[in-house]
């Protein structure tokens, strides 16, 4: 082992590489997500001290008027004890984890992936990075749906800096956003944005803001002041899925 391969092992130059190889792709949140992790080992035998994945996201932030995405970490998870990979040695890792109940959804420009690192000692993290597509479980799907059939379409889908109100135990939410095009609040709303959030005892919350369209000269002024808008919360879980469209075209209705 020369000088030189140890120092350019140091600044990752023919040290140990990383590939995460996911069982699938798509998942649910509360799914179990399962995989293995590829080593192999470089030019130099190196001690490995931790491998560990990071499950994140993006989200919008805003600063002095301005925009701009950031990445959070969802959760991270630690999956191997210290061990010495050898020269040009290969190693497999399988590993599982539960995708947490409040991962965002792969729609619109919200993304999830996984990182993979590498701790090694006085070398450089050799990361990996895989994207995830998370679809909404079957209580999500009938929550969407139910506003489909109520006349809605989805405008806009994003990862946003939470306010006081909705911030949870991450610093953003994902807002669905929707404008009535047809059916009974064509006419009567602006908009209706729609918020998720999941509990562990199978329940879920619907976080609803229902923004009532400007009618006559107390509409506008209301709308001014900022009181054209109501928000609701909805609690429900997979029982309620039979009549859910019912139970939210009434919640709407008694604040349109």
């Amino acid at each position: 082992m020369s000088f030189f391969d140890k120092v350019f092992a140091s600044v990752g130059i023919g040290s140990a590489s990383v590939d995460t190889k996911l069982e699938r792709d798509t998942y649910v949140p509360g799914e179990t997500v399962k995989g293995v992790v590829e080593i192999r080992g470089g030019k130099v035998e190196q001690q490995i001290d931790d491998i560990y994945l990071s499950l994140n996201t993006n989200y919008l932030k805003e600063s002095d008027e301005r925009k701009y995405s950031v990445t959070a970490t969802i959760d991270r998870f630690r999956i191997t004890q210290p061990f010495t990979i050898g020269k040009n040695e290969r190693k497999e890792i399988p590993f599982s984890f539960q995708l947490p109940l409040d991962t965002p959804l792969s729609v619109g420009k919200s993304k999830v992936w996984v990182t993979t690192g590498l701790d090694i000692k006085n070398a450089v993290d050799p990361g990996d990075k895989d994207f995830l597509k998370v679809a909404p479980n079957p209580l999500m799907s009938a929550a969407l749906n139910a506003i489909e059939n109520l006349g809605f379409r989805l405008r806009e889908a994003d990862c946003e800096e939470a306010s006081h109100r909705l911030r949870g135990r991450f610093p953003f939410v994902q807002e669905f956003e929707f404008v009535p095009t047809s059916g009974p609040f064509r006419g009567k709303l602006d908009e209706l944005e729609l918020v998720f959030r999941p509990s562990t005892n199978g329940m879920m919350e619907l976080l609803f803001q229902v923004d009532r369209r400007a009618r006559g000269l107390g509409g506008l002024f209301a709308e001014a002041a900022g009181l054209d808008e109501s928000n609701v919360r909805l609690s429900v879980s997979s029982a309620d899925i039979p009549n859910l469209q019912q139970q939210i075209h009434s919640v709407i209705q008694r604040y349109s």
